[in-house]
């Protein structure tokens, strides 16, 4: 005779465990303590079984029932409910342990180690800001990319358009990693193509007319700010590395002996050594720098603390403090300025270019170029390249003597 609930309600402990049934192998197991648990008895390949369905009175006699059926669907189809209920509470496990944040800084840790200080962090403020404020406690295997595209959306509304492309790529390698360590099935960051708008293509500011470099390197020598910042303003147009390259040089990575500057693997966005020929005058910089006293690691260290690098706003205040808005030069235009020269004014052959502006260069067989490839022809270049800048200096220096004489005369 099937259960009521009645009857469940008033069923008392005994002297021994004992159970009543209901129907189709349900049945409500009553212990001695007088705890009522619910179970299912059932028959999968030839093999009896017992199911759990829950604790009465949390699991009602009509909830139990559908429980239990539920579970002879299961049997019908082939499949033990009971390997579907431990295979769900692995799931809820370690989609726990394996939620987007854990992945994330997995992924993270794994990474970091070849990259630049600075892109470290970027990546690191975007996986803290920007997506495990919403994704972090989620198991990565199920997270949508509408999920997604709503973290994007909100960088978006702050007007950082290019910080939500960066981010949205940061989030296809955490879940691309999530794939390849059996966490995820895909990439829902693939479905995201086209869902933000373009980022509007600023190009850099750049001084690259011969005559506008003339006095630009004119102003560089009359600039009267701190002497690091003088040094670090004559040595940019020289080296042309990254703005960042140039903050961070430290002392040991210049050898005057051998005129080079060894700049290495991490600091570099092609995650390779390179090599800085340094010219005559860029050598003659550097060591009127380093005789400074209180340059312990820094070649050119902050005013505020000899631990840290120039700001990086140093070589920017110092532009817009000579006058130079940021419409016709900045930080990083000495690279542009250089690229641009070297070929058009001094023909120098592009890939000799590129290979000293630490771009991804390839030779014939697609492999890349090592740290010491056409060396002998880089030293040449950047010393006719340095020399070719003192020459644009002497014009705009005699240009402006003569200026000067006219303008007395007419006076």
């Amino acid at each position: 005779m099937p259960l009521n609930a009645l009857k469940a309600k008033q069923a008392k402990p005994k002297e021994r465990d004992y159970k009543i049934s209901d129907e189709k192998g349900l049945y409500l197991h009553i212990k001695i303590s007088g705890a009522k648990y619910w179970r299912l008895k059932y028959r999968i390949a030839g093999k009896e079984k017992l199911l759990a369905l829950g604790v009465y009175p949390i699991v009602s006699l009509k909830e139990a029932r559908e429980r239990r059926d539920e579970a002879r669907i299961a049997i019908a189809n082939g499949l033990d409910p009971s390997e579907i209920k431990r295979n769900s509470k692995l799931n809820r496990i370690n989609g726990e342990k394996n939620n987007f944040k854990i992945t994330a800084y997995e992924w993270y840790e794994k990474q970091f180690p070849q990259w630049s200080d600075s892109h470290s962090k970027r990546v690191k403020n975007a996986i803290d800001r920007d997506l495990s404020t919403t994704l972090g406690n989620r198991p990565i295997i199920s997270i949508t990319h509408t999920e997604i595209l709503d973290c994007l959306r909100k960088i978006e509304a702050r007007g950082s358009i290019e910080t939500a492309h960066r981010v949205k790529q940061i989030a296809g390698q955490i879940f691309r990693y999530a794939v390849a360590t059996g966490r995820a099935e895909r990439d829902p960051t693939s479905d995201l193509k086209g869902a933000l708008p373009a980022p509007q293509k600023n190009h850099l500011a750049a001084i690259t007319d011969p005559e506008e470099v003339g006095k630009l390197l004119l102003a560089i020598d009359s600039y009267e700010g701190s002497f690091t910042v003088q040094n670090a303003l004559k040595l940019a147009p020289l080296v042309f590395v990254r703005p960042t390259e140039l903050r961070h040089a430290e002392l040991d990575e210049i050898n005057l002996d051998d005129a080079e500057w060894l700049i290495p693997a991490k600091k570099m966005k092609s995650k390779r050594d390179h090599i800085v020929p340094l010219s005559k005058q860029a050598a003659n910089i550097l060591e009127n720098q380093l005789q400074l006293t209180m340059i312990e690691k820094y070649v050119f260290p902050s005013a505020r603390s000899l631990n840290r690098p120039m700001s990086d706003n140093a070589i920017l205040v110092a532009l817009r403090s000579m006058g130079i808005p940021k419409e016709k030069m900045s930080g990083h235009g000495f690279r542009a300025m250089a690229r641009t020269l070297l070929d058009e004014e001094l023909g120098f052959p592009v890939d000799i270019i590129e290979h000293q502006l630490a771009h991804a260069v390839k030779d014939r067989t697609g492999r890349a170029y090592n740290r010491t490839s056409h060396l002998v022809r880089r030293e040449e270049m950047m010393q006719k390249w340095a020399d070719y800048l003192d020459s644009l200096k002497k014009d705009a220096e005699a240009e402006n003597l003569i200026s000067g004489y006219f303008n007395k005369q007419a006076n």
